[in-house]
């Protein structure tokens, strides 16, 4: 067989995608590896929510290219959100032989072949309304055997005003919920224990709609959860406007499913908000957090905050600090605005908060969350938890790390425990980012 290394960037979507496209692949008599000097074919899977991630890649395509000296029958590939966005212009500037969007992975083997056969380079990025890919059962690549990600649907219609991605992934379509089941079922049989069911919008995952035998969010991560006790189930991402009473009730009444929430805010700032077409004010969102935590108990929260939006001002900020404040969260994603081209900011909106102002900003972000994750931490300090091991821990090979069901991290020393087992863990100290603990 050849040898196909795959490397991804951004979300994880793309993870999840790059193991569909080594299924793929797998079929057509490729196999993964991880040493890149023996691959026969390179592909980099593309993330294009910021500038600098792009930027990355194309420097790496340089150094991928320059492999061709030593072995010319190289062929290199890019794949997702960056092929979908700028197809020709990554062909003609950095001399690769194919760009596959999201919705063409099945069409790489012959594109692959084609390109052998007549030294030219291909492009198939054509977004569909259907392509799902439930059928294909992906090939875990860099994994733990412990966790696993399962993609449940694809594309995005939100179209919030600073995103590529309803234009990079196409429509919101969802997967036939008995494929996704029979996915889970499948790798708990194999071992895993936790699953994360993965989606640009989760919350808006819909089989069937209208008709008696029909499937929101809700009831699907019940079927997930059903499938047995010791199988955890997460996932992510939620958008605020669709978060519902029933998935927060589903949330409490399973104890395996875990419990943690990413409810990306972007900004505190009802006038950010609409700037941004997020379709829900700062006191709507309030009024999600104030669910959640009603509803869910001990419940960990997370969000993503964007710093120095199109004409934020200083108020608007100040407007994002209170809310980080008042939700108090465990963790966060922050990033300073990155404009992307062909997005309606670009089109409608001026980026005129200049870069040391939006680095300052989004400065004041970053240590007012190192504070909020630290008193997060704190608070665990003497708790015991149910913690899945997933690995060894990079500062010790005596020690052992793990997950909780709010998603924070804890380290503690092995003993007689072993990865993938559950164990009980009581929290002995921390720091903003990790958990530190001795098992009981």
């Amino acid at each position: 067989m050849k040898k196909v290394y795959i490397e991804t960037y951004g979300c994880q979507m793309n993870q999840a995608d790059s193991e569909v496209v080594a299924s793929i692949l797998k079929n057509n008599n490729y196999e993964a590896t991880n040493d890149i000097l023996e691959a026969d074919l390179i592909l980099v899977n593309t993330c294009s929510i910021r500038e600098n991630a792009e930027q990355r890649v194309k420097k790496r395509l340089i150094e991928f290219d320059s492999l061709r000296k030593k072995k010319s029958w190289l062929k290199i590939g890019v794949l997702g959100c960056m092929a979908e966005r700028l197809q020709k212009q990554l062909v003609e500037e950095c001399n690769v032989d194919i760009v596959v969007g999201p919705d063409s992975y099945r069409d790489i083997p012959y594109l692959l072949n084609e390109a052998e056969k007549n030294n030219k380079s291909y492009i198939s990025a054509i977004l569909s309304e259907d392509e799902t890919y439930a059928d294909i059962t992906p090939v875990k690549l860099d994994t733990n055997g412990v966790t696993a990600f399962i993609s449940i649907m694809r594309g995005c219609e939100n179209f919030c005003s600073y995103c590529v991605v309803p234009y990079t992934r196409g429509k919101e379509r969802s997967r036939d919920p008995q494929t996704i089941i029979g996915e889970a079922q499948d790798l708990f049989n194999k071992g895993y224990r936790e699953v994360t069911l993965l989606g640009q919008n989760v919350n808006s995952y819909i089989w069937n709609k209208g008709q008696v035998n029909e499937i929101n969010f809700a009831k699907l991560m019940e079927l997930v959860a059903k499938i047995s006790p010791l199988l955890r189930v997460r996932f992510s991402t939620s958008h605020p406007k669709d978060i519902s009473q029933e998935l927060l009730d589903t949330i409490a009444k399973y104890d395996n499913i875990c419990k943690f929430i990413h409810l990306p805010m972007q900004s505190g700032s009802t006038a950010m908000l609409k700037k941004m077409n997020r379709k829900y004010t700062r006191e709507d969102y309030m009024n999600k957090i104030t669910a959640i935590k009603n509803t869910i108990k001990d419940c960990g929260i997370s969000t993503d905050i964007i710093a120095g939006f199109c004409s934020e001002t200083i108020e608007d900020h100040k407007e994002t600090l209170s809310m980080m404040e008042w939700v108090g969260y465990d963790s966060a994603f922050m990033f300073n605005y990155s404009q992307r081209s062909n997005t309606l900011a670009a089109k409608k909106y001026e980026d005129d908060i200049p870069y040391k102002e939006k680095t300052r900003r989004l400065e004041e972000i970053i240590e007012l969350q190192r504070r909020l994750s630290l008193e997060s931490n704190q608070k665990d300090v003497g708790k015991i938890f149910e913690v899945l091991i997933e690995g060894v821990s990079k500062r010790s090979k005596e020690q052992l790390f793990g997950r909780n069901s709010q998603n924070k991290v804890i380290i503690f020393d092995k003993k007689d425990t072993k990865i993938g087992e559950y164990a009980q863990v009581k929290v002995t100290s921390c720091t903003s980012a990790t958990l530190f603990g001795e098992i009981i």
